[in-house]
């Protein structure tokens, strides 16, 4: 007998190889460990005998040195297979992708005619393998050493292979086999193969079976309940069901739709039909007809939903001539299983193109029972519309009934609407005078004199973002279909000149996906895709663009047919070409139903998301004078903090009444920043690159914006610290810190309730925004939200020293005017930038300057934060040269007054 070699996994050992470095022992140990393992593994698998599992199937024969034609191999790719069959139970998971593929290495001629000895590979892939193969492993009294971790994550799809020979009748059609194989790197399964494969097959008898047992005894280590596999036979399969089904004329049901259908000429389609209904093609099932009698028209679908929404195409053989076999797979999902199907809901399928009658034609059979074909009733007709309009946007189309009516009432089918299709139908524009109707007011272009895009532009096409009236964003694009009469090519010179008049027909795609959910006449669930077909007319001259639309409506349980909300007006505003928001689009989508319709909705914008020529170097430019700014205001801040220094140094007995809340909070301010964004000075960790090629520049600017802000934030300790040591002695302790204490138990609440309130006003005015487009902010983090309001904090940080000022009631300039006046200078200038930058920028980028992940910033909020801060300036000028009490009336004055309190400060002390 015949040995095949085996192949192994070496996963668990990990050896780095240096040959200059290694010697002639770790040679002998490598060479160990491979002869060990083939060994082990060639002597339990030469332990198998053949007869002993598959005596009464195939007989073993000797066999000949004559080797088959890989033509005549045994393959099977298309299969499935059950864990823990027990007949006749089975577990096919209707979810999960349990994929099998069998395939042939060497096949040799024996002495007898009709058998054939067999070497062969099986592999099982699917998420359940390894739990369903686990156990205690046998590692021969060894300790199971793991030299590390895995670099990388195991996938969650593993199989298993096994290595197997034995025999093959071509006459029965059954073959046995025997072998081993491996689940995991140190664990060997020894199997027996048993499968039915016939020598040739028609459609009824095209469904193949068998199964994978464990020879080692239940109760062992390594027993697993047997396996079921199931897949399609490719071995001389006859074309016998479809020829005998059209002699007898069982698509006379479907004859006249020629008249209407394209054919297939071999320029748009070299490989015919193969090239258009392909594998992983989807259809959309609508119910016309529905009619069932004691009989299920579910399919076998898995759940309560008797009515199956989709059907995806799996190709099983797809001849030159036109013939082919499909896997027709029925869910009520989106998305199908990729190589595997589920038994219960599949239809096996033959047929050909017609070539008379423009249409393809199936006979399908439904599978039973798992492992066989019950009658193949089931019958099928694709056709390619010859036109198509804004209710009918699919390319393929079809009906599927059944020979006995009370099984199967008609089924429609259509393919994708508005997708891109091999062969091109001709486009009808169909609602001519409801668009007459509603864009007549849109047709005038009287004062227009600037160009903006023609049909040939690639403008028409564009990235979209959409937001409702309740703020809620969804991102998508927006795309011609049809120009006149052509399908839509950018950059392709479709035509040798424009409209004369202006006016092009289009029709068009507009399809966005929803990140949450979104009210769009109905709410819609996150991640789900919004497709609106339509159609109207564009007016080159004065780049409006008005439409009606149809909204895909999605499905519902139980539903028959797929609906259509067609009651839509689109509008789509085309900036001037040369201008500065060139490329720049805004639109907007509205119900043109009554507002107690339930599929009426409130109007929603949406606005192109591409970026501009003009608008790129502008950002540039922008980004290029923030940095500058935040330079420049940095180091403004240390200037006057350094003012401030010499202030005091000059004036040592103001020191005791500067309110160390009001240092506290500036140090504070320094601090945080560096804190959070400390690893900037160590490592580069820029994680985009917007416009530069390179952001070198801005990592050097951002170190040296740490670097600076260090030095502000040690400056202002400085100052912290002299003020705290001014009051160590007795008698300041007593009248200076007890003003300090009042400032904080005012100030704790009152920045508490601003907190609340700013978080209030700024949540209500992000659920409500209704400016202009720009890309969406990142969402508000609790992080993020404490940053924002630290920076509006210390907007007002001159608070608490009016606070003590008042308690005090202190006369002399406490402050440098320049410490005061800059620093909230340094603070506002921020927020009046960003007015400008709010009212002059048409496109979002990330801020530098006026960060409002640092800040809170709007145009409300700027204005408020700068009237607060001059106020803050002039209260403060009012008390230091008036009093602490003079902004007060006078009957909400005290009579008390502190004294000056002489300290004494060595010159050396204050730096």
């Amino acid at each position: 007998m015949e040995i095949p070699s085996a192949s192994f996994n070496f996963a668990t050992f990990e050896i780095r190889v240096s040959f200059p470095l290694l010697n002639f022992l770790q040679l002998v140990l490598i060479f160990t460990l491979f002869t060990t393992k083939t060994t082990s593994i060639k002597h339990e698998f030469s332990e198998i005998p053949y007869s002993k599992y598959c005596k009464g199937v195939v007989e073993e024969q000797q066999s000949t040195e004559t080797q088959l034609s890989p033509g005549n191999y045994l393959q099977l790719d298309k299969a499935v297979y059950s864990l823990g069959f027990e007949n006749p139970q089975f577990n096919f998971n209707p979810i999960s992708s349990q994929i099998a593929s069998f395939s042939t290495r060497k096949a040799y001629e024996t002495k007898s005619k009709v058998i054939v000895k067999v070497y062969a590979v099986l592999n099982l892939i699917g998420p359940n393998i390894i739990s369903y193969f686990s156990g205690d492993v046998t590692r021969r009294g060894l300790r199971l050493v793991k030299v590390r971790p895995p670099r990388f994550e195991p996938r969650s799809n593993v199989g298993a292979e096994f290595q197997l020979f034995g025999f093959w009748n071509s006459h029965s059609g059954k073959l046995c086999m025997v072998g081993s194989g491996s689940v995991s790197s140190l664990r060997s399964v020894n199997v027996a193969f048993k499968f039915n494969y016939p020598n040739s097959s028609v459609l009824d008898t095209s469904l193949i079976n068998g199964t994978l047992q464990c020879t080692m005894p239940e109760g062992t280590a390594t027993y697993f309940k047997p396996i079921l596999i199931l897949g399609v036979s490719r071995m001389r399969y006859n074309f016998t069901y479809i020829i005998q089904e059209i002699e007898n004329g069982g698509f006379s049901v479907y004859d006249g739709m020629e008249n209407v259908s394209l054919s297939l000429p071999n320029a748009q389609t070299p490989n015919g039909i193969c090239s258009i209904i392909t594998w992983g093609l989807r259809f959309e099932l609508d119910y016309d007809n529905y009619k069932c009698n004691n009989v299920s028209c579910s399919f076998g679908t898995v759940g309560d939903e008797n009515f199956p929404r989709f059907m995806s195409i799996k190709v099983v053989d797809c001849l030159e001539d036109g013939k082919v076999r499909y896997l027709l797979q029925f869910s009520n999902s989106t998305y199908g299983k990729g190589l595997s199907f589920y038994p219960l809901t599949t239809l096996v399928a033959e047929g050909e193109w017609d070539e008379k009658k423009k249409r393809v034609a199936l006979v399908a059979c439904q599978m039973f029972d798992k492992r066989a074909l019950r009658g193949c009733l089931i019958r099928l007709a694709f056709s390619f519309p010859s036109s198509l309009s804004l209710k009918r946007r699919s390319t393929i189309v079809g009906k599927m009934w059944s020979t006995k009516t009370k099984n199967l009432g008609s089924v429609s089918f259509y393919s994708p609407a508005n997708v891109n299709s091999r062969i091109k139908a001709s486009y009808e524009y169909s609602e001519h005078e409801k668009v007459q109707e509603l864009c007549r007011k849109y047709l005038d272009s009287k004062g227009k004199t600037r160009t903006y895009p023609d049909e040939k532009s690639p403008n028409l096409r564009f990235d979209m973002m959409v937001r409702n009236k309740k703020g809620q964003m969804a991102y998508g694009y927006a795309s011609p279909l049809y120009i006149r009469d052509r399908f839509y090519t950018p950059f392709a010179n479709q035509w040798n000149h424009s409209s004369t008049n202006g006016y092009v027909n289009i029709s068009y795609v507009i399809s966005f996906k929803t990140r949450d959910e979104f009210d769009f006449g109905g709410k819609i669930p996150g991640l789900k895709m919004v497709e609106i077909s339509a159609e109207g007319v564009y007016n080159t001259k004065n780049g409006v663009m008005c439409m009606i639309g149809c909204k895909h409506m999605p499905y519902e349980k139980f539903q028959k047919k797929r609906l259509l909300d067609c009651e839509l007006a689109i509008n789509i505003n085309f900036s001037p070409l040369n201008s500065k928001d060139e490329g720049m689009v805004h639109g907007y989508i509205k119900s043109t139903r009554k507002k107690p319709d339930p599929l009426y909705f409130e109007p929603i914008d949406f606005g192109s998301s591409s970026i501009t020529t003009i608008q790129a170097r502008e950002s540039i430019w922008r980004m290029d004078l923030e940095i500058t700014m935040v330079l420049i205001s940095n180091t403004l801040a240390c200037i006057f903090i350094g003012l401030q220094l010499f202030h005091v140094k000059k004036n040592p007995g103001m020191l005791p009444f500067i309110s160390v809340v009001m240092l506290v909070v500036l140090t504070l301010a320094h601090m945080i920043p560096l804190l959070l964004n400390f690893e900037a000075l160590f490592m580069v960790n820029r994680k985009q690159n917007v416009f530069l090629g390179t952001d070198q520049w801005l990592e050097i600017n951002e170190v040296l914006v740490r670097v600076i802000t260090m030095i502000a934030f040690l400056l202002q300790f400085r100052l912290l610290q002299l003020a705290w040591s001014s009051r160590n002695s007795q008698e300041v302790q007593k009248t200076i810190w007890t003003p300090d204490k009042k400032v904080l138990y005012m100030c704790c609440p009152l920045y508490i309730a601003i907190g609340l309130t700013a978080w209030l006003a700024y949540s209500l005015q992000n659920s409500h925004m209704k400016t202009r487009f720009k890309l969406a902010s990142k969402n508000v983090t609790f992080w993020g939200a404490l940053q924002s309001y630290s920076g509006l904090v210390l907007d007002t940080f001159l608070v608490p020293q009016i606070m003590f000022n008042l308690f005090c009631d202190t006369h002399g300039t406490v402050l440098a005017s320049s410490f005061y006046i800059g620093s909230t200078m340094v603070r506002l200038l921020p927020h009046v930038y960003d007015l400008y930058r709010r009212h002059s920028s048409s496109w979002f980028y990330d801020k530098i300057y006026a960060d409002p992940g640092m800040d809170y910033y709007s145009t409300a909020w700027d204005i408020v934060i700068c009237c607060t801060g001059m106020l803050c300036v002039l209260v403060i000028y009012m008390q230091q040269r008036f009093g602490g009490q003079s902004v007060l009336p006078k009957r909400f004055r005290e009579g008390v007054l502190y004294q000056k309190i002489p300290v004494i400060i060595h010159e050396q002390q204050i730096f």
